[in-house]
């Protein structure tokens, strides 16, 4: 099969276009003809080696961590999806490929389109599990650091559906975007902390930072302290006496069926940019940029 792979840590250039053994699923496992391969920012730090304390990478790799496509094959004990099946979920085994394993999957909802299916796994489930984390409610003011890229396309809309109000920061080009999703829009760097004040005269009563953009120190003053900050992107929250929080091994395939289908229906939206597989060099070189709107898929023939 067709994958893309590194053998080295580096910069994209380290990524390359090979032909691989097709994987054979192990007990509880499926196989999936892939259709669509969802591209995070982690992908990239991966790839680089910074993560390599935390995410040890054995080489060659195939990068990936969610996908959405067609069921090919069924490891042993596998009762609940068939051969045939159109499902998404996250790859076991890299999902820069024709194939790929998995182990935790849900329905792909008639109407749901592939690049929009892998569109929803990790950001959806790390959108929702901040969230529950900041213990989000109605009638509640949210501030959002980086809100136009993947994860915030998802965590503006949900923690609106939960009745709060969401003030999303982002660049000049996204402000229209994000209020289009719901959000109060403000540009972020400099004057923050004024900007926010202004919209919000009472207070914003969470922080959800997705950017990792150094704005932690403007979210402890805004918030009068370090309660109710959650960053996904900034390491500096250590010192800072800030929740950090990182992706479970748990997840959630009837969680995801739900995000599915509300996506299906059009309750909730996705926005996506696309790339074939062949490309992924160049969709990881802007996902690293980080200035992106939505999520970055790649396309598999």
């Amino acid at each position: 099969m067709r994958a893309i792979l590194f053998d080295r840590f580096g910069g994209t250039e380290v990524l390359r276009e090979a032909d691989v053994e097709v994987p054979q699923p192990g007990p509880g496992q499926i196989r999936v003809r892939v259709k669509a391969a969802g591209l995070n920012a982690l992908d990239g730090k991966i790839r680089s080696g910074a993560m390599e304390a935390k995410f040890p990478t054995p080489l060659p790799a195939i990068p990936g961590g969610e996908l959405a496509g067609v069921v090919d094959a069924l490891g042993e004990g596998v009762r609940d999806v068939q051969v045939g099946d159109e499902v998404l979920g996250w790859s076991d085994t890299g999902s820069y490929a024709q194939y790929a394993l998995a182990t935790t999957v849900a329905p792909k909802p008639v109407g749901l389109d592939w690049q929009d299916a892998a569109a929803l796994p990790t950001a959806g489930a790390t959108a929702e599990r901040v969230l529950d984390l900041l213990g989000v409610v109605a009638a509640e003011t949210v501030l959002m650091h980086g809100a136009a890229g993947a994860v915030g396309t998802l965590a503006v809309q949900l923690a609106t559906a939960r009745g709060a109000r969401v003030i999303g920061t982002a660049g000049a080009a996204n402000q229209d975007y994000l209020t289009a999703l719901g959000a109060t829009a403000t540009l972020y760097g400099e004057g923050l902390v004024e900007r926010v004040r202004a919209l919000a005269p009472d207070g914003v009563d969470a922080v959800f930072d997705v950017a990792g953009k150094g704005a932690l120190e403007d979210s402890i003053t805004l918030r009068g302290g370090t309660e109710r900050i959650v960053t996904i992107a900034d390491f500096s929250a250590y010192q800072l006496g800030i929740t950090f929080s990182s992706a479970p091994r748990e997840r959630s395939a009837a969680g995801l069926a739900a995000l599915a289908q509300d996506a299906a229906t059009g309750k909730v939206v996705t926005t996506v940019t696309a790339y074939p597989l062949a490309q992924a060099a160049t969709a990881q070189q802007v996902s690293d940029a980080g200035h992106g709107r939505g999520k970055i898929v790649l396309t598999v023939d």
